[in-house]
Formats: C-alpha cells, sequence, structure tokens
C-alpha cells in the first residue's frame, strides 16, 4: 500500500516526483494562467502537494496537486474554471477563509496508468482535505475520453453514459464511483495561447490558413489566426463534487 507523504514532509521524495512532461501532451504545459501560479505551489502551498510512495520498491508512484479554496457549497458559485480557482488559491486571505481542497492535478507516468493509481490519489487528496479541517472537496475534471470527441460541446459530453447507465468518461467514472457527482461543465476552464509557430511545435502540425483546427490530444478545438500571429485553445472541464467531509 503507498504511503502519502506532502512536499512539506519528505521534500526529497516530492524532489523524485513526477515529470510533467511524462503524464501530459506538450501543449498542456503553456497554460496562460496555471503556468504564472504551478511553480508556487510546492513553495506557498508544500501542505497540499503531495506523492505516494511504495516504500518496498523505493518508487514514487504518483504526484497530486491541491489548493485550499473558499466555496459556499452552491453550484452556481464554483469557479468557472481551473485558472480561476488556482487564481483565487494565491488571493489575499483565501487560506485563512478556505473551506475546500481543491484538485488540480493526479500525476501518474503514461505507462503505468493502469495501476489503479487514481483511486489511491483521490483517496490521498480527500485524506489531507481531512488533515485541514476542510469540509469540501472538488474538482475541475480533464475528461480523458473527450480527446475522442473534440467537437462535441463539453455540456453535452459529460452527460453520456454507458448502456450499465456508468458514465462514458473513464476518468469521470473513477470519482463517481467514489460518490462524486457531475456539477458544472466548464467550456472555458484553462487558457492556452501562443502564436502559430508555438503551437505548430507543441502539436507536430502546420496550420496553413486562419481557421478551426482539430489536433491531437485536444480535447476541444484550436483557433488559428494567422493575420495577427495568435493561437488561442481553451481547454474544457467539469467540475465534479465530492461528498462533504465529516
Amino acid at each position: 500500500m503507498p504511503t502519502l507523504h506532502t512536499a512539506a514532509e519528505r521534500p526529497d521524495l516530492w524532489e523524485r516526483g513526477i515529470e510533467s512532461e511524462d503524464v501530459w501532451p506538450e501543449y498542456n504545459l503553456h497554460g496562460d494562467v496555471l503556468n504564472q501560479y504551478w511553480g508556487r505551489l510546492d513553495q506557498e502551498l508544500a501542505d497540499f502537494q503531495f506523492v505516494l510512495y511504495d516504500e518496498a520498491t523505493d518508487t514514487v508512484l504518483a504526484e497530486g496537486h491541491t489548493a485550499p479554496i473558499f466555496w459556499d457549497g452552491d453550484d452556481a458559485t464554483l469557479l468557472p474554471g481551473i485558472d480561476a480557482a488556482i487564481t483565487a488559491a494565491f488571493a489575499d486571505g483565501e487560506r485563512e477563509r478556505a473551506n475546500t481542497l481543491c484538485a488540480l492535478a493526479a500525476e501518474t507516468p503514461r505507462d503505468s496508468r493502469a495501476r489503479g493509481m487514481a483511486v489511491e490519489i483521490l483517496g490521498a487528496m480527500r485524506t489531507l482535505a481531512g488533515r485541514h479541517g476542510l469540509t469540501h472537496l472538488v474538482a475541475p475534471v480533464r475528461p480523458s475520453w473527450k480527446e475522442r470527441y473534440p467537437l462535441t460541446p463539453i455540456e453535452r459530453y459529460v452527460t453520456w453514459r454507458r448502456e450499465d447507465g456508468q458514465l462514458l468518461d473513464p476518468w469521470m467514472r473513477v470519482h463517481e464511483r467514489l460518490g462524486a457527482r457531475v456539477a458544472t461543465p466548464l467550456p472555458e476552464s484553462m487558457l492556452i495561447s501562443g502564436t502559430v509557430a508555438e503551437w505548430e511545435s507543441w502539436t507536430s502540425m502546420v496550420f496553413p490558413e486562419s481557421g478551426e483546427y482539430v489536433f491531437p490530444e485536444g480535447l476541444a478545438t484550436l483557433r488559428i489566426d494567422r493575420e495577427n500571429d495568435t493561437a488561442t485553445y481553451w481547454e474544457p472541464n467539469i467540475w465534479l463534487v465530492h461528498p462533504d467531509l465529516p
């Protein structure tokens, strides 16, 4: 059974954590807002970043990123996405009034995702919320199969279910099996913009003219404006709300 260690408790294990390049597609490493704060998480919120460690094999199996925020429990007041959530986490006074743990990322190397670590990571997040006396656990989830349906609006995608009644999306399904409920679709959760050349580099594609493009591992389309040399992508997410902690 892997053990939970925060970046504050075991900085040595944290330093051995999962490389983001081994988890996410290249374009996902260039969030306009997210990248302003990401490097501060293990400095200013070290108690909320963690690894799952297997002592028997001396291996860091997974890494989790979370942040404390305030939420009044009403779905209507959930923030509009992960950009807004991480911004709120660093706002003045937010930590003092925080009552909610917001999951930001669950990271395992791509070649080990079949090892059942998803449940362990979410369990660790719930444990962490309990340690800090937080009431709510919420997650702006990046649906793992949405890349197969980039033209489908996130509002429709999140309603899709299998014949057995379970959610179609595997990552959303893990959350739901642990008691989470589907809350608010987030069509503009994370902004990633750059020059046309940057996006061509990140996607290994060529964008000959302005327009909307589907690209590998993209959850929605990329808007290319060659006249202004801009490429803009809004990654969609979905708020999943876990049962309140006692």
